[in-house]
């Protein structure tokens, strides 16, 4: 099967696996269906605030610490400003599972 990956969900979910291990696949694929109402391959950098916002807000019912969350959501700003340098949402490559 081939799977068209966009590089700015694959570097958000890389981010995240620092955080969360295996499950953060999953958290962030849940994270975008859920709140963004589209699917991950569909993630443009104009969404990047708000999946961090939502991000922030599961990540705080999920643990009191804070030091860890803001940790966590300053390393997905700095995906923002890369994303604009880059061009990021133009990219994408191809995965074969």
């Amino acid at each position: 099967m081939v799977e068209k990956v966009n590089r700015l969900y694959q570097q958000v979910v890389e981010v995240t696996y620092d955080y969360l291990g295996p499950a953060a696949d999953r958290f962030i694929d849940r994270q975008i269906r859920n709140h963004l109402e589209k699917r991950p391959e569909q993630l443009l950098e104009q969404d990047l605030n708000e999946l961090i916002d939502w991000i922030r807000l599961a990540m705080g019912l999920l643990t009191n610490d804070n030091k860890m969350i803001n940790k966590y959501i300053r390393s997905l700003k700095l995906l923002t400003i890369a994303a604009r340098k880059t061009g990021t949402n133009d990219k994408t490559r191809l995965r074969f599972s």
